[in-house]
């Protein structure tokens, strides 16, 4: 019968085999969206408008009014405000482009396609460029592979005993070593530095794959998981409304009276049927949000609005802030660098992992063939 041990370094070995080109492919993306929004920042000169010493931001339906002469005949859906000194970006009903308005003044800055660089390793990254459904579904059960190998390898990687040489061997990489032994090292003492960074990656990633392990952990963290309640505006109140007007209204009351955050931003989607609810997405900081419904024609709060941050009990918090722990969005450039570099060496995992097991597989093929020619030589 197989030992702890050995089944551990068996699970460790072939499901690491297994879902290693798709923890080589999150990893890698990861390293190419980290710096996202620092990277267009710099590259991207349309995203910038400067605020003039007057200025005031304009409200949503001057800017569409603007917008609609540039693209006539189009349906705008959306428009997000990204705070001040930078434009407004506006999503256009079956269409390519995103436009982006200078929301001091009105102006249509650019008119630019939405599948930039950055959407090719996104697409990596979520669905590892396969078809949505299966690309899904893939990604996230190689996540939670991924997870399972972290703990095995700390299994693996844990001394029997806590000598010098085995302190060493677990901390230390022998640099000046020959290839094979730096290869261990590579896998053994920076997969376990990486270790921390690399459960948040993958734990954070399974709240997003799988709806069963979303509602678990809120189910764990004390949540109750409550059948969800539709946004509908009441259509019974026969109120004659101006809809961009009321959306107009729906801003400012985002702004001064639902926003916590400043300086802000905020997204709006505008209703296209008479039931659907004004949406107000308000306190996007450091990766979380609010969803706000409004009543179309009387701007009151609906129940499926989301409560305030600081309203929120633990289990509900965890959801909230879940996104911007798995991207790093606390704690700055640091933060930053830091998920860089651990997301690069859980690329790396997979490669050297390869490379030990292949020189074992080796090592066997070669001693084979030299104990059949010893047998050969004693019974001769």
């Amino acid at each position: 019968m197989m030992s702890f041990k050995k089944i551990n370094a068996w699970f460790h070995l072939w499901f690491g085999l297994a879902s290693g080109i798709v923890v080589f492919i999150l990893g890698i993306t990861g390293c190419a969206i980290v710096f996202k929004d620092e990277i267009k920042s710099l590259t991207q000169p349309w995203l910038h408008a400067a605020r003039p010493a007057d200025g005031k931001l304009l409200p949503p339906s001057v800017l569409v009014n603007s917008l609609q002469k540039q693209v006539p005949g189009k349906h705008i859906e959306s428009v997000w405000y990204h705070g001040e000194n930078r434009t407004a970006h506006f999503n256009i009903h079956e269409s390519d482009s995103i436009a982006f308005v200078n929301p001091y003044t009105a102006e249509v800055v650019a008119l630019v396609d939405h599948e930039d660089a950055f959407h090719f390793f996104e697409d990596g990254h979520y669905y590892l460029w396969l078809p949505r459904e299966i690309g899904h579904q893939v990604a996230g059960w190689g996540t939670l592979i991924f997870f399972l190998l972290l703990i095995s390898g700390l299994i693996l990687w844990w001394p029997k005993k806590w000598n010098k040489r085995n302190r060493d061997q677990g901390f230390k990489i022998k640099w000046n070593a020959k290839f094979k032994r730096l290869n261990y090292d590579l896998h053994n003492v920076l997969g376990f530095y990486s270790l921390i960074v690399a459960i948040i990656f993958a734990f954070t990633g399974l709240m997003m794959s799988f709806a069963w392990f979303n509602k678990g952990v809120y189910w764990l963290a004390g949540g109750e998981n409550k059948p969800r309640i539709q946004a509908v505006s009441d259509t019974t109140t026969n109120l004659k409304t101006d809809l961009m007007m009321q959306v107009d209204k729906a801003w400012h009351k985002g702004i001064y009276e639902l926003a916590e955050q400043r300086p802000f931003d905020i997204l709006m989607h505008f209703p296209e049927t008479p039931s659907e609810a004004i949406y107000v997405c308000t306190d996007m900081y450091n990766g979380t949000w609010r969803d706000v419904y409004l009543d179309q024609y009387t701007l009151a709060e609906l129940p499926a609005s989301q409560k305030r941050v600081r309203d929120e009990d633990f289990a509900s918090w965890i959801r909230r802030y879940n996104y911007g722990l798995h991207v790093g969005l606390y704690g700055g450039i640091t933060i930053k660098i830091i998920y860089f570099i651990v997301s690069l060496i859980c690329a790396s995992l997979p490669v050297t992992g390869f490379y030990i097991w292949w020189g074992r597989r080796r090592k066997k093929k070669s001693i084979v063939p030299r104990k059949r020619k010893e047998l050969e030589v004693t019974t001769a």
